[in-house]
């Protein structure tokens, strides 16, 4: 059991006194139990240690309505089911599969990350998002979502009546809608009638501002708490103590905080290597095949960056 004070590195192999090595992949945790045999450390190794005790102490402090550890908690079948049990108040609804930063893509190649997306045994469709920011939770991405999720969970040449029935569903730290309401159900209607349209896509938005003692809102008690003690619903309790104390658990959060940081350091040279290509681009002098290469882009996202081309 992991505890504070206590660190997990991506280190070469040195001796410790009292060391646990946790291998995950090609990831390896190792978990600090006792203090060091009198090596002198390199600077690289302190920085580790400094790193990934700071990876320790975020992950005591993460919540459900933490992003990353949302969806890390709700890749469990069974967690994810109890969520959207209560959330629909079904006690009937069985996920066959569920899989957590489900990447699609519409016809022009622009990309939605889903945070869980999942399948009950009914072919009904739910992505579950979690949304701290405002903007992140605007009516026009549920909009976008519900639009990715047909586009690309049916097949070509499918009957329309084969679409399957989607959930869009946010789960928002405010109140996104402001009626002070716990949950907003969007459905389609007919104006003139007042009737439901029938299309078969939902959009839902889950307001975890309100803790009150309905089944619910004891749900949303839990995706505030960081101690799994205090949590009321031990199916989500158990998964959360596996992350936050179990060797394994807390390896894999490791190995996450490591994933996200290199995305990042990727991202960021990416937007070095475009914002270079555009001044080579002005100065008039390489081709696009020499920028290409000298910046590590495709020759057509070299064309794309061409203002006097695209002009």
């Amino acid at each position: 059991m992991v505890r504070r004070g206590e660190f997990c590195a991506t280190l070469k192999k040195v001796r410790f006194c009292g060391i646990l090595y946790v291998t995950n992949d090609s990831f390896k945790c190792y978990i600090k139990v006792g203090e060091p045999m009198g090596e002198n450390k390199t600077p690289q190794e302190l920085d580790f240690e400094r790193k990934h005790e700071e990876y320790l102490h975020r992950i005591q402090n993460l919540r459900l309505i933490d992003d990353n550890f949302m969806t890390k908690v709700f890749e469990d079948k069974e967690c994810s089911e109890f969520l959207l049990q209560v959330i629909l108040d079904r006690d009937d609804l069985t996920i066959r599969e569920v899989h957590s930063q489900y990447g699609l893509n519409n016809i022009q190649g622009r990309s939605a990350r889903l945070d869980i997306l999942a399948v009950d045994e009914q072919n009904k469709a739910y992505n579950i998002e979690i949304q701290r920011n405002d903007r992140g939770a605007e009516v026009r991405r549920a909009r976008y979502n519900s639009g990715l999720m047909d586009a690309n969970i049916t097949e070509p040449g499918d009957r329309y009546d084969q679409l399957y029935e989607t959930y869009v569903i946010f789960i928002t730290e405010n109140d996104i809608l402001k009626a002070g309401l716990p949950i907003y159900h969007i459905e389609r209607t007919i104006q003139e009638t007042g009737m439901p349209f029938g299309d078969g896509a939902h959009i839902i938005y889950v307001n975890s501002q309100i803790k009150d003692d309905t089944k619910l809102g004891r749900l949303m008690q839990d995706f505030t708490c960081t101690n799994p003690d205090d949590m009321n619903y031990p199916v989500l309790a158990q998964r959360v103590r596996y992350f936050k104390e179990d060797t394994k658990g807390v390896a894999t959060m490791c190995r996450a905080f490591e994933e996200v940081r290199e995305e990042a350091l990727r991202e960021g040279e990416r937007r070095k290597a475009i914002e270079a290509a555009k001044r080579l681009l002005l100065g008039g002098k390489l081709s696009y095949e020499e920028i290409a290469e000298a910046q590590g882009l495709t020759v057509e996202e070299v064309k794309a960056l061409d203002t006097k081309r695209s002009a």
